[in-house]
């Protein structure tokens, strides 16, 4: 089977492994509204994976990519967890229209090659 990348290099099956979510998803009645955001630059940098949006509600997903789906379970620090926070409330912030609208933080975690696991409410502010 060909795959779109050469899958020999931790970003690539990053990349790959983002791809499946988005699709996973879509398929799943999610509008993708930004995959790979990036605001602010310097210490306060950043990247939100996915912004999805269903039912009135903004959701902000972490794409993880694991050999082990144990392992996945437990990757997202509370560092990331923070950033990720402070970076989807500028998200909402510049993003007016879609005030009045619930904001969630989700988690997709994918062992290649298609192994998929969406964990809805992964974390809270």
């Amino acid at each position: 089977m060909l795959l779109p990348w050469n899958l020999k290099t931790n970003h690539h099956r990053g990349k790959w492994a983002e791809f499946l979510a988005r699709m996973y998803l879509r398929a799943h009645g999610y509008t993708i509204l930004a995959h790979n955001y990036i605001n602010h630059r310097g210490v306060y940098a950043g990247e939100i994976d996915i912004v999805a949006y269903n039912n009135r509600t903004v959701i902000f997903v972490e794409v993880k990519q694991r050999r082990r789906m144990e392992r996945a379970l437990y990757s997202i620090t509370p560092h990331q967890r923070e950033r990720i926070n402070y970076m989807a409330y500028n998200y909402m912030r510049f993003h007016p229209e879609y005030k009045g609208c619930d904001v969630r933080f989700d988690a997709v975690f994918v062992r290649l090659p298609f192994t998929i696991k969406h964990i809805i409410n992964a974390w809270t502010l």
